[in-house]
């Protein structure tokens, strides 16, 4: 009963210290990569924006020529903003879909590769 004991123990402190390295390492990653990951947000912070406003600026100016030269009870503008703003958050939203999954996919590799390599 004793050896149960020490085997459940044993795994258990393996396991714990295995857990606690992983976080050591993922934590100094972090802090050398501080800059790196601010530029890193700022760019994507501005491709985001961008993503969202060119389809939106773009669905404007085609609107407002559209009403310009083929004037109708609809206005073509409003429909064509609408559309540019739903467009741009959607590749805004796919990008953002693809970075996070890049992200898990990143971390979880780190989790196997330490897992193999104690």
């Amino acid at each position: 009963m004793d050896e149960r004991r020490k085997v459940k123990s044993g795994s258990y402190r393996t396991f714990f210290i295995r857990q606690v390295g992983l976080r050591e390492r993922r934590k100094l990653k972090a802090q050398r990569g501080k800059s790196r990951s601010i530029w890193f947000g700022l760019g994507m912070l501005g491709f985001v924006g961008w993503s969202v406003a060119l389809p939106t600026l773009l669905g404007i100016a085609l609107g407002v020529w559209i009403d310009n030269h083929f004037p109708s009870r609809y206005s073509w503008t409003l429909m064509l903003l609408i559309i540019g703003l739903l467009v741009g958050c959607l590749t805004a939203w796919r990008w953002m879909a693809k970075e996070y999954r890049e992200i898990r996919k990143e971390q979880e590799e780190e989790d196997t590769n330490h897992h193999e390599h104690p």
